[in-house]
């Protein structure tokens, strides 16, 4: 079955489903919940009769903040600097994610600024570079924003699921 007969081009739905799951965030996690939850968590949890999903929901996910913290930063930092996916997908303009609208306006202003030379070609590039220099303010700052919220978990989610011992 292909992307069309599914209804998903130009659709919100196609920019998470393409990457709802990256392998190298699979693999962190995975580590990290092999190597730092006790084994005997789980028999105890059996012997009190819980299921597998409620271990998971439970035991599992709650002894997990630091890893889940610093995935949820990798899928946010990643989600919000792509704009590759929404320019081969999405053909509406209503559906265009912030790094489409602010690569127009780069684009545009790159036009703008390649004037017809002399002293206006140097007022319009010194433009340019200001729209440039304050497109990657607002691309940068929110994610600079949520950080510091994130960093306590930041540095132990990394090494714990990174670092067997």
């Amino acid at each position: 079955m292909t992307i069309s007969a599914l209804h998903l081009i130009s659709t919100k739905t196609i920019l998470i489903l393409f990457v709802a799951v990256n392998t190298y965030n699979l693999i962190i996690a995975r580590t990290f919940i092999e190597n730092s939850i006790p084994e005997d968590l789980y028999e105890a949890a059996v012997l009190d009769g819980c299921s597998h999903f409620a271990y998971f929901t439970k035991v599992v996910i709650p002894l997990s903040k630091a890893v889940n913290s610093v995935l949820i930063l990798y899928y946010a930092v990643f989600h919000w600097n792509d704009y590759f996916n929404a320019l081969v997908y999405n053909s509406k303009q209503e559906n265009a994610p912030l790094q489409i609208v602010l690569r127009e306006i780069l684009l545009l202003n790159q036009a703008f600024s390649s004037g017809s030379g002399g002293v206006q070609g140097g007022y319009g590039q010194s433009s340019a570079d200001q729209v440039k220099y304050a497109v990657i303010i607002v691309s940068t700052l929110p994610i600079l924003c949520v950080y510091p919220f994130v960093q306590k978990y930041f540095e132990k989610g990394i090494m714990i699921g990174a670092v067997k011992g």
